[in-house]
Formats: C-alpha cells, sequence, structure tokens
C-alpha cells in the first residue's frame, strides 16, 4: 500500500494538466438544441461544444462554481457560486455581459432548473426549512416559495412545457442522499406531479426504491433516473403509466440534465461527462480536454504551533517525540531544535520511546490501519513495520521494565509485543471494541495487564495475570460502566470514572464520578505509630519494588468515592510523592470544565486544587519522567508545575510542508478501514466492501479539490445502503474573503408585495411586548437605508456579521410611519420558529376538536432538551387531560427512547389521601391510566423508529400513520488528520423476533398517508385519524 499512495503522490505532482474526458466532471448542461455543454470542474464552470473538443473556462469566481443551467431560449446562463461562503443563484447572459447575483440570502441556493419561458429560475435553498422550491425572476427580485407548509420539501422540480404541471421529488433519499444506493422503503423518491390550478399532486411511480430526477423537453416527455432493474441508476421515460427502460448501465447516472429540444441528456457516470442521445438510444463519451492546473499535489505550509496531536518524553528527561498533522517529530525537551523524521507514507497517531532513548515506537495507518513502526530517533534510515495486521492496533503501553508492550488490536484482542525481538502474542480475546475504549494498563510490578470489556454495552474491569497462563479475572461486574481504570503506583487502588447508577449507553452515563477501588481492605495509618517514629533509631529504608495483591471477594463492597462530588470528573491518572499520593483528572464541578489535583496524605483531609491555565479536560495523555509531569492540551505540550498549581505550555512552532493529494488518500483509506472494522452488519448489506475500495480508489489520482474528496468518499459509503454515515470535510483552502450572514426579522412578508409583513413569526424577534408591527405594514428602510421594492429583500438583510439591533422604518396603510427596533436571530433560528408554528397548530386543530381533553405533545427529535420539553408537557398539560396524541412525525432521531417509554409506561397500583383531602395515585404521573395514540410517518427515524418498537412492544397505545423510515443504527465517529470527519454507524437495532429495524422499520397499526397536497391545502388526516381513535376510547 505505501507504493500506491507514493504512486499517488507523484500522479498529483503536475501543475498544468491536460485530461481527456475530465473525471469529476459535475452538473453537465446542454444548450436548448443540444449543440453546447457546460459543466462544473475543479470549482469552475466550462463550456464546449457537445461532440468534444477544447473546454474553455467561463468562470473564475472565488469560491465554487456549480449546478450551469441554460434558459429554453438560449440566452441566459444560471449557476451557483459559493463566492460569498455559501451558493447563491447568479446568472450569464451567453451573448457576453457581467454577470449579476439574484439571490443574497446566506442559505445554500442550488439551481434546479428554468421555467418554460424563460423568465424564471426554479432553485432549491434550505432558508424556510430543511429544503424547499423557490422562484427568482431573470429580472431579478425578492424570490417566491413555490409549496406552504413547512414540511413540504418539494425539489428536483421540472417544469412540464404544455401543462406547467411541476414535477418533483419530496424525499430525503433524492435530495440529501442521493449517493447511497439501495434504499427501498416508505420514504423512496417516486415521481410525482402538482397541479398549480387544481392544486392537486399526481404520483405518476411506484417502484419501492428509487426513481428521481424528473426531466421534461418541450414536447412534454417526462424522463428520470431509477434503480428499479439492477440497482444501478439508469435513465427512463415515462410511457403513460409505465416507465420504459433506457439504459442499461453497470453503474449509476448522476446528475441528468436534458437539452429543451429532447433529443440529448447529459449525465456523469463514472465521474465523467456522457451524453444520451434519445432518438438512436445510443450513448457516448465525448472527448474533452481541459487543461486546469493541480493544486493538491503542491506542497502546503502548516505548523506543529498548536497542533499536536500525540506526545511522548524520553526517559533521560532530555528530548521529546511528537506528532503533529500525522507527521512525526523530534525535539529537544524545550521545543527549540525540532527534526521531522520520514515516518512514512500514512498518518501517524501515536508514539512512544523505546529503552536507550535512540529508537520510537509508534502507530501509522498502512492501507488505511493502524501499525506498529519503529524508527531511529536521529532521522537516520528508514521506518520499520513492526505489525501487517488489516486491523487497528492501538493504546500503546510500555510496560515499567521497558521490555515489553500491550496494545489493543482490532474489536477484541489485547496484545503483548516482546520490544527484545518484536514478536506478538495475544493475550486475550473479548469484546472490547474498535474504538471508545479505556486504555489498557500495566500494573506497578508488571505482573497484571488491566483492560475494560463491554457487557451488556457497559465496560467492566479486567485483569490479565501474565505470570499465571495469562489467567483473566474480572474485577467489576455490574450493569454500569467503570471507565478509565488507572493503577495506584503503589498497586493497592485502582482508581475510575462512573455514573453508578445510570448506564453509559445509549444516552450516556449522566455524571461520572471519581472512585477509587482498594484490591485488598486496607486500614488507615496509627497516629501512635507515627508518634512512636519519632523517638525509633535509624530507619530502614524503604523497598521501590512493588507487588500487587488482590482480594476479589465482595470488592466492591470496597469502593471509595474520591474527588468532588459535583459535577462530572474525567481520566484520572495517579503520581505518588512518599506518603502523598496526587489524583489529577479533569472535571466540571466549579462550572467550567478543567484540569484538578486532589492530593491525599495520611492525617490530611484531601486538598483539591485547579491547575491554573489548563483548558484540559483529563490527565489520560499524562507524562512522567524522572520526577517531572507533562501533559497535552489544546494541541500543546504542557509541563505541569504541581507545588504552585499551574501549567506551562512548551511552544514549538516549527514549519514543515505536506501536499493534500496523499493526505486526502490516507483519509480515504483510513475511512474505508474503519467502517470496515466497525460496521454494525457483518456482510456488509451484501457488498464485498475490499473491492468496492479498490473501485473508487483509482479516482484517488483525478481529485482536483476536496469537493471531489468529498464526492468520492461518500458514494463509496452510499454503496452500502446505510443510515446514519457520512464524510465531511473543510478546508482552509475552501474559505472565502467574504462570508455573509443573515439576520431574520421575526417577520413573514406577503409573496407578492415582498415589502408588506404578512404574519408575525411567534417566538421570533418581532413577536414582543410593546412592538407595535401589524400584517400589512410595510417595510421601507432598514437601519435608516431606505430599501428598493424591485431589488431583492435578501440583500439588505446579508451583512458580515450578526446585528445585535435592527432599525426597522414601517408605513402602515393609512399612512402612518414608525420605527422600531428589534433583535434579529440567525436564519436556522427563524426556521425553528416556523416549525414551532406548525406545532402550534396542530395543538389548536387538537383543541379545538377535543375540547381540551386530549394533550398533544410533538418531539422533534430524540435529544436532551426535547426530552426535558415532552416531561414539561407530561407533568402538566398532558396531567391534566383524559388522553394524549405524542406526535414523532418528522422525528430526527437521538437517544432518549427509554425515558420516553419508561414515562409512558407508568400506571397507577395504589391511592393516597389527606383526611378530608382528594384522593390521588401512585405514581403521581400514570399515563397508562389514559389513552394513548402514537403518530408516525415515513419521516420519523432513527430513535424515533426505536420508540415506536417499544411503544408497540410494550402496549403502551395505538400507533396512527405510515410506517417508519428505515433509518435505524446507533452512530459514532471518528475524526482525521485534517479535522475531517466520518459517521461509523456500529450498533443495529433489532425487534425481539430478531426483525433489524434498519430494513424493516416499524408499522403502524391504522395506516393513513398525508400527502403533498394535504400539507399545501393544510390538511391533516393522520391528526385527524389520530384525535378519532383518542376521542373514540375515550367514549366520546
Amino acid at each position: 500500500m505505501r507504493f500506491t499512495l507514493l504512486l499517488l503522490a507523484l500522479l498529483f505532482s503536475t501543475c498544468v494538466s491536460a485530461q481527456n474526458s475530465p473525471i469529476f466532471a459535475d452538473d453537465p448542461a446542454l444548450s436548448p438544441d443540444g449543440s453546447t455543454l457546460f459543466f462544473a470542474y475543479n470549482g469552475d464552470l466550462w463550456t464546449v461544444p457537445t461532440n468534444g473538443g477544447n473546454a474553455r473556462q467561463i468562470t473564475s469566481l472565488e469560491g465554487a462554481e456549480s449546478h450551469p443551467k441554460v434558459s429554453p431560449d438560449g440566452k441566459w446562463l444560471a449557476f451557483s457560486s459559493a463566492q460569498k461562503g455559501n451558493a447563491d443563484v447568479y446568472i450569464m447572459p451567453l451573448a457576453g455581459g457581467p454577470i449579476r447575483q439574484l439571490t443574497y440570502h446566506t442559505a445554500n441556493d442550488e439551481i434546479a432548473n428554468w421555467s418554460w419561458d424563460s423568465e424564471r429560475i426554479y432553485f432549491t435553498s434550505n432558508r424556510y426549512n430543511r429544503i424547499t422550491t423557490f422562484t427568482v425572476d431573470v429580472t431579478g427580485g425578492t424570490p417566491k416559495r413555490l409549496f406552504d407548509n413547512y414540511f413540504n420539501i418539494i425539489h428536483n422540480v421540472a417544469e412540464e412545457a404544455n401543462t406547467g404541471h411541476l414535477y418533483f421529488n419530496e424525499s430525503w433519499e433524492s435530495s440529501l442522499f442521493t449517493h447511497r444506493k439501495g434504499y427501498k422503503g416508505p420514504y423512496n423518491p417516486e415521481i410525482k406531479s402538482f397541479d398549480r390550478e387544481r392544486k392537486s399532486v399526481s404520483v405518476h411511480t411506484t417502484w419501492e426504491g428509487k426513481d428521481m430526477w424528473p426531466m421534461t423537453d418541450r414536447a412534454g416527455k417526462v424522463y428520470f433516473v431509477s434503480d428499479r432493474d439492477n440497482g444501478e441508476y439508469n435513465l427512463y421515460r415515462l410511457d403513460g403509466k409505465k416507465a420504459k427502460r433506457l439504459t442499461k448501465f453497470s453503474t449509476s447516472v448522476m446528475a441528468p440534465s436534458m437539452a429543451a429540444n429532447g433529443q440529448q441528456i447529459a449525465f456523469i457516470k463514472d465521474y465523467q461527462i456522457h451524453i444520451y442521445d434519445t432518438a438512436s438510444g445510443k450513448t457516448t463519451k465525448p472527448n474533452i480536454t481541459v487543461s486546469s492546473y493541480a493544486g493538491l499535489g503542491q506542497p502546503a505550509d502548516f505548523t506543529t504551533h498548536r497542533n499536536i496531536s500525540d506526545f511522548d518524553v524520553a526517559l533521560d528527561g532530555k528530548k521529546l517525540a511528537f506528532i503533529a498533522r500525522g507527521e512525526l517529530f523530534v525535539s529537544d525537551i524545550a521545543g527549540k531544535f525540532v527534526r521531522q523524521l520520514p515516518a512514512g507514507d500514512g498518518r501517524a497517531t501515536e508514539v512512544k520511546w523505546l529503552r536507550g532513548d535512540s529508537t520510537l515506537i509508534y502507530t501509522m495507518t498502512e492501507g488505511g490501519y493502524t501499525n506498529l513502526f519503529t524508527i531511529d530517533a536521529t532521522g537516520k534510515g528508514s521506518p520499520v513495520a513492526r505489525t501487517t495486521d488489516q486491523r487497528n492496533n492501538r493504546g500503546l503501553q510500555i510496560a515499567g521494565d521497558t521490555t515489553r508492550l500491550i496494545y489493543q488490536s482490532g474489536r477484541d484482542e489485547i496484545r503483548l509485543m516482546n520490544l527484545q525481538n518484536f514478536a506478538t502474542e495475544t493475550l486475550v480475546q473479548d469484546e472490547i471494541w474498535g474504538f471508545q475504549n479505556s486504555l489498557p494498563r500495566w500494573s506497578p510490578d508488571g505482573r497484571y495487564v488491566m483492560y475494560t470489556a463491554y457487557r451488556n454495552f457497559e465496560q467492566d474491569i479486567f485483569l490479565i495475570d501474565t505470570k499465571n497462563n495469562n489467567r483473566k479475572l474480572a474485577v467489576t461486574n455490574t450493569g454500569v460502566s467503570e471507565n478509565v481504570p488507572v493503577w495506584s503506583p503503589d498497586g493497592k487502588y485502582i482508581y475510575f470514572t462512573s455514573s453508578r447508577h445510570q448506564p453509559n449507553y445509549p444516552r450516556g452515563g449522566g455524571d461520572e464520578r471519581l472512585f477509587r477501588l482498594p484490591l485488598l481492605r486496607f486500614d488507615a495509618p496509627f497516629r501512635q505509630e507515627k508518634f512512636d517514629e519519632l523517638f525509633a533509631g535509624d530507619k530502614k529504608e524503604k523497598s521501590d519494588s512493588v507487588e500487587v495483591k488482590i482480594d476479589l471477594t465482595n470488592i466492591m463492597e470496597r469502593l471509595e468515592p474520591v474527588g468532588p462530588r459535583a459535577g462530572s470528573q474525567s481520566d484520572p491518572y495517579v503520581v505518588m510523592d512518599g506518603e502523598k499520593t496526587m489524583v489529577f483528572y479533569g472535571s466540571d464541578h466549579a462550572g467550567k470544565r478543567s484540569f484538578y489535583v486532589t492530593t491525599f496524605e495520611p492525617f490530611e483531609a484531601p486538598k483539591t486544587k485547579e491547575i491554573e491555565g489548563s483548558g484540559v479536560g483529563g490527565a489520560n495523555d499524562l507524562v512522567e519522567v524522572k520526577g517531572k509531569y507533562y501533559l497535552l492540551g489544546r494541541g500543546q505540550i504542557q509541563s505541569i508545575n504541581v507545588g504552585q498549581g499551574k501549567l506551562k505550555p512548551i511552544t514549538i512552532k516549527h514549519a514543515f510542508r505536506r501536499s493534500l493529494a496523499p493526505e486526502f488518500a490516507q483519509m480515504f483509506y483510513e475511512t474505508w478501514a474503519n467502517m470496515e472494522e466497525n460496521f454494525y452488519n457483518e456482510d456488509f448489506h451484501g457488498t464485498d466492501w475490499a473491492a468496492l475500495r479498490d473501485a473508487y480508489a483509482r479516482y484517488l489520482p483525478h481529485l482536483t479539490n476536496r469537493a471531489d474528496l468529498r464526492r468520492l468518499t461518500n458514494d463509496l459509503l452510499g454503496e452500502l445502503n446505510t443510515s446514519h454515515f457520512g464524510f465531511n470535510s473543510n478546508g482552509s483552502e475552501e474559505q472565502t474573503q467574504v462570508d455573509l450572514t443573515t439576520v431574520a426579522l421575526g417577520l413573514a412578508f406577503d409573496q407578492d408585495d415582498p415589502y408588506r409583513v404578512a404574519s408575525i413569526i411567534a417566538d421570533g424577534p418581532a413577536d414582543r411586548a410593546g412592538l407595535d408591527i401589524k400584517a400589512g405594514d410595510k417595510l421601507v428602510a432598514i437601519n435608516g437605508t431606505p430599501v428598493d421594492e424591485s431589488m431583492n429583500r435578501e440583500f439588505y438583510l446579508a451583512l458580515p456579521s450578526r446585528d445585535q439591533e435592527v432599525a426597522l422604518s414601517l408605513v402602515r396603510g393609512n399612512g402612518q410611519a414608525k420605527t422600531v427596533r428589534l433583535h434579529p436571530v440567525s436564519y436556522p433560528t427563524e426556521r425553528n420558529h416556523r416549525y414551532d408554528e406548525w406545532v402550534d397548530d396542530n395543538q389548536g386543530r387538537v383543541d379545538r376538536k377535543t375540547d381540551k381533553k386530549v394533550a398533544y405533545v410533538h418531539m422533534k427529535n430524540m435529544g436532551g432538551s426535547q426530552l426535558d420539553a415532552f416531561l414539561d408537557e407530561m407533568v402538566s398539560e398532558s396531567y391534566q387531560r383524559d388522553g394524549l396524541i405524542l406526535d414523532l412525525r418528522y422525528n430526527t432521531g437521538g437517544n432518549v427512547h427509554d425515558a420516553v417509554l419508561q414515562f409512558l409506561s407508568q400506571r397507577p397500583y395504589a391511592t393516597w389521601k389527606y383526611r378530608g383531602g382528594a384522593a390521588a395515585t401512585q405514581p403521581n404521573f400514570a399515563p397508562q391510566a389514559k389513552p394513548i395514540v402514537l403518530l408516525i410517518n415515513e419521516q420519523s427515524l432513527s430513535d424515533a423508529e426505536v420508540t415506536t418498537e417499544g411503544f408497540k412492544q410494550l402496549g403502551l397505545g395505538t400507533v396512527v400513520g405510515t410506517p417508519t423510515y428505515r433509518w435505524i443504527i446507533f452512530t459514532s465517529g471518528k475524526g482525521l488528520v485534517d479535522g475531517s470527519y466520518y459517521r461509523l454507524p456500529s450498533w443495529g437495532v433489532y425487534g425481539l423476533d430478531g426483525r433489524n429495524l434498519e430494513k424493516t422499520g416499524v408499522e403502524p397499526d391504522i395506516r393513513i398517508d398525508n400527502t403533498a397536497a394535504d400539507r399545501q391545502l393544510g390538511r391533516d388526516p393522520q391528526l385527524d385519524k389520530a384525535i378519532e381513535v383518542v376521542l373514540k376510547e375515550l367514549g366520546r
């Protein structure tokens, strides 16, 4: 694999390249007659004759340009550009002339299509909700939203030439997750159309998989893409109610676009442009030459300053070894004299000094997996691979005698390496997991290896007795986690953190406190003995040798809390100085997380001191050498002055160079390898994961920028047909000089009169006592600047930063002018207020139809804040009412299902009363004494699906709606060398009958749909049915 990465680096090294049929071209678009092709490549727009030739670059704006679309009359090219930090809509006259910006909102506006009269542009935006479609006139002005209702997420709009009907999709699978292959379920995208006059919706395809990207020609023919025949996206045409297959590719069609005359469709396949001829049915790949600068191969400057991710101190106390951005360095202890070592082509992650202080052992990725290497610390010679496993080796810990090393390997092994000959053996196989581990630790006498393994999702502590045939001893066996255990240097105690009454999974264990576990029943020292020592003769010197002795009988009865009694503690590390024991740890008991030391000394009360200037979360990386202590925090190595309680940074400002090209390749392989090791499903949903790696890796030499890496890696992950996946990467090279932010006023404006107030958004900045703003008021100035009504309103609200106050000048219908001041919010906050208006409307509907006898509670997600809101409602409104409708539609998941189900499961078991008083039930809150209806739909996902499954299994009530998304795998993630991040869907969820909920979802008891037309017209059949059911159970 090292040869592969070196080859990639060489391929990237060319400064200027000419490519035939450029790889990673995107968003092809055709002129109306099909003779000219436009496309995006390397962040710019290009044009070329459709039959091939030398492409000409037509934009060079800062930021990336994308989604070009030619107007049906051939006069304009519309496109999106991120030159101000987000995608806005721009327009360019093809006959020549200036580029004009049409949208200014700091949400992302992406071109979808043109109206057939070439007067309007359709584009999608996340300004109003998660995504929906707007139009903007070619002449400018304020955009108009096409569809009402917060949850009409209409996109991929194509206008039919003869009727004006709008063909569209409305699924995340056809917007956010087009790269996910193989999804079949209730939220599959279908080809639908909207009759704007009748306000009705027609469904044209009913395939259970993906039908998306509708396209129309001047004659009214409709084309689209589907995976219905072989699981790959191919071109189809609607013939009446049937879909006619046009292509039979074994790799997928992406980003299709049709010429207005209907004769050709341009699309991307295998990251290259292809043209389909609708008459002949033939596909060609035009020979296109693009000359561009291959900047990824050029070295970029980086610094070690505040960029260190791991370090170690040599045993002589004079040298440091450390890692910065995946590179390995050695310096003097003060960080003044630095040398970069030729560690290899992968990403170095951990480093330790070996005995003799001349050799380093470190972990580095090789083909994506971390393996162990050694290298001469002087920089002479080459790295030597000490392991070559197809699994991640990590968590290096060297024994006190410096001859042995332990490490974690893969999901299930603790291994031992002999540092004299580098031979390895497996000490134990156990459920260790590939990440979210506690480090293994040597006992002070070198006999025992302590590690944690998972039992019922919680970490227990185990010991391996290396002098007794590697016998395994269970130290703890509880239903909660004992985390990050460490030894005391005298071998008498094990320290760890734990939330003693709350499991870590799935929500996290709450506040974790610091504990120590005595390995024997120790008594406290006696004062009289200390007095007698005053008159004793010469003291015998105590031996430094330690022998660990363990009595496991009723060991948990000896557990002792230490440290603060409040907040949450983390990552302890214990050092001793004579009779003084110092425990370092992170804690937030004082209100903010910082670094503390608690000192224990005989006959003295424990003393806790904050280490000043730390900002360090824990002591997991603490290194002790020759009585001096070092710690890593905020990307810097810091020395600890225990006496003064201060940290002193060791400033290491060393410049070095590395190219992004090999770094991108390394991240690709590391993402693949960690998914291979941690993906929840053993057969990878039926895919050949290794073959897929190779298939996508062949495009690595052709990456032109970070966007290509995101695209390639997410396409690879999308092959798994999994939820909870994704790769995200951002770099400084993508930043633009201008980055605006839109301020939101809390006002909804009239669609046809965009400066006239239509309504006040509830809970928004304008919904305040004393602010005299009414529907019908006209906005005439912002902060004293008069507005031009022909100008896009967003222009005045897109600012370099969000103002704390905004002055609005308004004119009322009677001519009365006034100025009001308000505190604006961000547009995502206003989006949330719009969501809340939908909730309030539902509440009003339930109140009206049930005469306030039934409570309505909606949970947007299954996170902590929404759990609190749920509980607030349950102990107030629901407590006073006779029934409950719990609405989990559109719920985006989280991890609080058990808390919700536990509350809903409460039923009365007794009553009590004061003499002469009214009887009350126990428990105080007993929802099971009342009818409950649970509402779900195809957008109820993740933990909402677990909640629904539990609701049904526990028989808590009736479930109404449509089947859930099939989007439920518990997930975490890992970071990469440059801060990029990828998700790891590692924990599957199954029904008691063995069903994989990711594949089956959860069915309602009563099925009823809500359509886009229902939402557009303000109807809600699902909520109406829920009301009907609960009222029937109440006998009303």
